[in-house]
């Protein structure tokens, strides 16, 4: 079974991370296993969804007891192969095991190394200086892998852990007690088998340095949120990035018609019929041309066209108002996000309840094509 997550518990104003996976609960009274999620938890709690919390000792009386198994009691065992060597399959899942898995996903949630890394760990150091005494630890770290997941500890669907358990056993000893005795140049093949794959490593590495060398150096701007502002004042006299709303008042000139924002052009725009199209462009308000524009009868095949409208609508507004163009250059180079509901979520960013963010999307292409253009934007205007 896989692990789940995130997932999380809050205890005394504090957020501990989690995960979770299936293990089989015995119901006493009706004497029947039920399917059940286990939660474990960073800080080592460990509990059947909100109930019986327990820790690593409690969860070992748990599966001896038999009042949690890992698989249905009455499932199908899996027949073990004639030879470990010759064909290679994980380990039985033993309750041993699967605890020693539990206190390897407690260590991952509470950011502490894994026993999967910390054996790549002892690899690199073996790797470094071929001496027995790293060949012991690099032993010691294999061994320390639930035995379930050392054959996926790799994650080479073809070779497994073969490398591995190649070199964790000593020479002249058979490799999984029914394999070939191991010998230096098998001890050496499998060091090469590490050496190639560093070597692949970096060979992906450099492409990748290709593929993304335009690419922003250093680490990313937060993004700029354009959360909906109501002034019932006016607007103040210093530009901030509520300049950059579609409701700003910044009137421009889109195709001979002049709109008081964005916001009464594109409702306006959208109005198939010209005396509709007249009375929102002339509404008082950016609200109000909204209202207005959704009462309105829209023109054919609009959801196609409306991307390229907006677009053109924000060019307008930007290239006519140099300062506005500041204001949205200063921004730098992060995502900006389009907060609020007056609009679709076609236009919005929604967070979490979604919303694609398309006003946002357009933002950034304008700001590029302004830095694009070597546009003067220092000017106020």
């Amino acid at each position: 079974m896989t692990w789940h997550g995130p997932t999380f518990r809050i205890s005394d104003g504090e957020t501990i991370g989690g995960a979770w996976r299936l293990v089989w609960w015995r119901d006493e009274w009706q004497d029947e296993y039920y399917p059940e999620d286990l939660f474990v938890y960073a800080d080592g709690r460990i509990s059947r969804g909100s109930y019986g919390a327990t820790d690593l000792a409690g969860l070992a009386g748990l599966l001896t007891s038999g009042k949690v198994a890992l698989a249905r009691p009455d499932g199908r065992e899996r027949t073990v192969e004639p030879s470990k060597w010759l064909a290679r399959y994980p380990e039985p899942l033993t309750d041993e095991s699967f605890l020693v898995e539990v206190a390897d996903e407690i260590s991952r949630l509470a950011g502490r190394p894994t026993a999967a890394e910390l054996l790549w760990e002892a690899v690199r150091d073996y790797r470094r200086d071929t001496t027995e005494s790293n060949r012991s630890l690099l032993r010691a770290a294999y061994l320390a892998v639930p035995a379930h997941r050392r054959v996926f500890v790799l994650g080479d669907m073809d070779q497994q852990d073969r490398p591995l358990r190649i070199l964790v056993t000593d020479l002249g000893e058979p490799v999984d007690g029914d394999g070939p005795a191991a010998t230096p140049e098998m001890h050496r093949g499998a060091l090469d088998y590490f050496a190639d794959g560093d070597e692949g490593v970096e060979r992906e590495e450099r492409q990748r340095a290709v593929w993304s060398a335009d690419e922003p150096a250093g680490d990313p701007q937060p993004p700029v949120v354009l959360s909906e502002t109501v002034y019932p004042r006016g607007w103040p006299a210093e530009l901030g990035n509520f300049a950059l709303r579609n409701e700003y008042d910044a009137p421009f000139t889109y195709q001979g018609e002049t709109y008081p924002t964005v916001v009464h052009g594109y409702w306006a725009l959208y109005a198939a019929d010209r005396a509709d199209h007249d009375r929102i462009r002339s509404a008082p308000t950016a609200r109000e041309a909204r209202e207005l524009g959704a009462a309105a009868v829209g023109r054919a095949n609009w959801s196609a066209r409306r991307p390229a409208v907006m677009a053109a609508l924000l060019r307008a507004k930007f290239g006519q108002h140099p300062g506005l163009a500041e204001v949205l250059v200063a921004t730098g180079e992060g995502a900006i996000l389009y907060a609020g509901t007056p609009d679709s979520a076609f236009w919005h960013h929604g967070g979490p309840r979604g919303g694609r963010n398309w006003i946002g999307r357009l933002l950034e292409l304008i700001r590029s094509e302004l830095l694009a253009a070597g546009a003067d934007v220092g000017k106020t205007g």
